[in-house]
């Protein structure tokens, strides 16, 4: 696994063997960003649900101000804080190990990406019900292709939806501005 653009283009990162990590596949990372780049400058991203940390790490290598990491398992924000210091970015970032539901409210963003294991759909409709009561500018879920999602959750309204292979990103917005148009 490498970050795709940016600052740190091409740096490799750590991923853990045989544990229930599945990172999000590199092309739609890349689309992900394509579709974030007018926004991601000095923006503070959170990655909920981190695993590696790999989209929280390419948000800051592509010009985010910070990056806050919520992930529960104690291995995986291990590695987190193991990828984040090999590339130097330690004063950008931030790791908390916790449960998810509990701390996404506490870390006001302006872009929060949420990718819970598939294997639990539930925690996709439990983070979307704590953010659409906090209402940031911008949410993106990324879930099964095949898994539907409601259209609002709160004062959030999904305005966008792009499927690559069997993932999808969501995109949710509380305003106008939203990011449009789908594929």
């Amino acid at each position: 696994m490498r970050v795709i653009g940016g600052e740190f283009r091409s740096r490799k990162l750590k991923s853990l063997p045989g544990m229930d990590i599945r990172p999000t596949p590199d092309r739609l990372r890349e689309s992900l960003f394509n579709i974030l780049a007018p926004r991601i400058e000095g923006a503070v991203f959170v990655d909920a649900y981190a695993g590696t940390g790999a989209v929280g790490i390419e948000a800051v290598s592509r010009g985010a101000a910070r990056a806050v990491f919520l992930e529960k398992r104690r291995e995986a924000a291990r590695l987190i804080e193991e990828n984040i210091a090999s590339l130097g970015i330690e004063e950008r970032c931030q790791v908390v190990q916790g449960s998810v539901a509990l701390y996404l409210p506490r870390y006001p963003a302006d872009i929060v990406f949420v990718d819970p294991p598939y294997t639990k759909p539930g925690q996709h409709e439990a983070a979307l019900a704590v953010l659409g009561d906090a209402a940031p500018a911008l949410v993106i879920v990324q879930h099964d292709a095949r898994q539907q999602l409601a259209k609002e959750y709160g004062k959030l309204t999904r305005t966008r939806i792009v499927r690559q292979g069997d993932n999808a990103l969501s995109f949710y917005t509380t305003g106008q501005e939203g990011i449009t148009s789908s594929h």
